[in-house]
């Protein structure tokens, strides 16, 4: 299967298996690309702000220039005649801003395994991407259903996946099955 060139956006909380997913569907495909949203926050190298819990204006201010320049580069991908996928965590409102950024073909996948798969993930992963989270007595598992809800937040469009139960071979292939389930109405 070959889609016309578009940006698709794949979204989903930490250790959801967006990176995974993400990579082995751009490698489907005759011409794809991949954005990882971890490479573009990494791109900052002198005063940079990491995420937390409350994030500092400027640690927001540097996760929204990420969203930005990850929609440039989707953008001048598909401009390319690539199907670019980007992978990144960007929830509620933020996704319909970054999907309106977008004046190419776009898609939204969104990968909401259950906070207790997820759990078991990121234990599994020995990773602390929920450290600015689960801390000060919260526990991991409150920090991954807080993320949740925060996914939860994301408006209804695009694919919508429970990946609890299957392997990442399995979500890219229901992701192509289910192709246009994700694709985006073009605005306006």
């Amino acid at each position: 299967m070959q889609p016309s060139p578009c940006a698709v956006l794949i979204t989903g909380v930490q250790a959801a298996g967006k990176s995974t997913v993400g990579r082995l569907l751009a490698s489907r495909f005759e011409r794809g690309a991949f954005i990882e949203g971890d490479d573009l926050w990494q791109m900052v190298v002198g005063g940079r702000e990491d995420m937390s819990d409350p994030p500092s204006d400027e640690a927001a201010r540097q996760l929204h220039l990420r969203y930005r320049h990850g929609a440039i580069l989707a953008r001048s991908f598909v401009e390319a005649g690539f199907i670019a996928i980007h992978v990144d965590n960007i929830y509620g409102a933020d996704v319909g801003e970054y999907l309106g950024r977008l004046d190419v073909p776009r898609a939204l996948i969104v990968l909401r395994p259950r906070p207790e798969a997820v759990e078991r993930r990121e234990r599994a992963r020995a990773t602390s991407a929920y450290a600015g989270w689960a801390n000060a007595g919260v526990q991991l598992i409150d920090a991954i259903r807080q993320f949740d809800t925060w996914l939860a937040e994301t408006p209804r469009v695009g694919l919508w996946l429970d990946t609890s139960d299957m392997t990442a071979e399995e979500a890219v292939d229901t992701i192509i099955e289910r192709w246009g389930e994700a694709l985006i109405a073009p605005t306006g």
